[in-house]
């Protein structure tokens, strides 16, 4: 039933007539990722194959040209996320995230809530030093998950799935709330402000974190306590919890060998992404650097490598999606969709169309796979027409450039960063679509009820 509803739906878009100002087949194209998106959210589909089927018949009916189909799997940032991957399970290995998740239980462990705020804490602290949200996420993981495995909650164990489940999107939501607060915590930021300076605003590192300060401490405070009574966890006091990990950490001795090589490594790695923007250093290439050296020591051999099938499937999916999203933007649909939705809001009083342009930008991401190319494709239009209506040009921006970043946990192909988390087996994929709404909804409540008076006093 579910899957002749999808066929349905994809074949009533497709023969229907285009809109004008759209070719046919950006349209047709939209039919069959609407179709995709859509079998994941009702359970149609598992995620690989609706991407996959809607790869295909895309490139079959000659909807689009097969390299602009297949662009995703030589994509930099995706490459990167299945290095981060394997590199993240030589931190499991060794023994290293083991004892990085009883030091975290021993201080922070005394309640589940408590081991969600570690890692927000953590991503915060670190963000600063990442302009790569992705690269980010393979120092978060495999923390997060050798936190989870220290209380029992590892997933694909069976024990604790529920507590397994918050933690892990713990992360991901996360990395959307960091990225916001930081202005070179997200490649897009920059980008962002250059094209805001366009319409007079000057935005720097100092008054970015002014600006993002109030709202996003606001969601980092509240967001771990609302993902807790949503996703209920099986436990939630663990008063022994710091007892046991103290006793495991006595039990575990001194670091090993391969402990301290990874450790070594990991660092190199974070102080090589951290100078990146600075050096002109490509991240993937430090990524891969960090693998091969894991490999030339022997922590990780080839066939801890080929035992990691999850990471193959999670690489093509997300490089499909990410292909069919890229040419539904060179199609023109994103830029279409964008000016129709805006240009709807004329007649709106000034604050009415800010509101409904930063609610309609956060709604759009449904159809984008990436951060940067949502921001690249709409962020122009959507300030340039809200500054038309008469917006304030300063708040308009900082709103539209934090939901650049808080929105991307809305999907698990929302944002690259989302791919370790997402692939980690701890949620299902209507979980995390549907803890995904609920975050993205919560974020935009936040950042328009107290980030919009907290920008208006600002730029006032």
């Amino acid at each position: 039933m579910k899957r002749g509803a999808i066929v349905a739906l994809v074949l009533a878009i497709w023969f229907a007539p285009a809109p004008e100002g759209l070719t046919p087949d950006a349209w047709r194209l939209f039919a069959l990722f609407a179709g995709a998106i859509v079998a994941v959210i009702i359970d149609a589909f598992p995620i690989l194959t609706a991407s996959v089927l809607a790869l295909a018949a895309a490139v079959l009916t000659g909807t689009i040209p097969a390299a602009g189909a297949y662009e995703g799997f030589s994509n930099g940032t995706i490459l990167l996320i299945v290095v981060a991957f394997l590199v993240a399970s030589a931190v499991v290995k060794c023994g290293l995230g083991a004892r990085l998740g009883n030091l975290a239980v021993m201080v922070f462990g005394r309640s589940t809530l408590g081991l969600g705020y570690s890692v927000f804490v953590v991503d915060a602290i670190i963000a600063p030093a990442f302009p790569s949200n992705t690269a980010r996420s393979g120092v978060l993981y495999p923390l997060t998950l050798s936190i989870a495995e220290a209380v029992g909650a590892a997933p694909g164990s069976g024990s604790r799935p529920r507590l397994g489940a918050f933690l892990m999107f713990s992360g991901m939501a996360s990395l959307a709330l960091s990225s916001a607060l930081w202005f070179t915590a997200m490649a897009g930021n920059p980008l962002g402000a250059e094209i805001a300076r366009t319409h007079g605003l000057e935005i720097s590192f100092g008054s970015w974190l002014v600006a993002a300060s109030v709202p996003t401490l606001v969601a980092m405070a509240a967001l771990p306590w609302l993902l807790f009574k949503v996703i209920r966890p099986e436990v939630s006091a663990t008063p022994e919890a710091p007892r046991a990990a103290r006793a495991a950490l006595l039990a575990m001795g001194p670091l090993s060998r391969p402990e301290k090589i990874v450790a070594v490594t990991f660092a190199g790695m974070v102080a090589l992404w951290g100078a990146a923007a600075t050096l002109g250093l490509d991240s993937t290439a430090i990524a891969f650097l960090g693998l091969g050296a894991l490999l030339v020591t022997g922590v990780l051999t080839p066939g801890d490598v080929a035992g990691q099938g999850d990471v193959l499937v999670t690489f093509i999916w997300f490089a499909v999606l990410f292909s069919l999203s890229s040419q539904l933007n060179e199609l023109g649909f994103m830029g279409y969709l964008g000016e129709r939705m805006a240009n709807r809001l004329g007649g709106l009083p000034p604050a009415a169309a800010g509101v409904a342009l930063v609610a309609a930008y956060v709604a759009i991401h449904y159809l984008f796979v990436s951060q940067t190319a949502h921001l690249l494709a709409l962020f122009a239009v959507f300030l340039d027409v809200g500054v038309r209506l008469g917006v304030p040009v300063a708040p308009l921006a900082f709103l539209l450039l934090f939901a650049t970043s808080f929105f991307s946990a809305n999907t698990p192909q929302g944002s690259s960063a989302n791919l370790l988390f997402a692939g980690s087996g701890a949620l299902t994929q209507g979980e995390l679509y549907r803890l995904g709404a609920i975050t993205t909804v919560f974020n935009l409540a936040v950042y328009l009820l107290i980030g919009t008076p907290w920008l208006v006093f600002l730029y006032r």
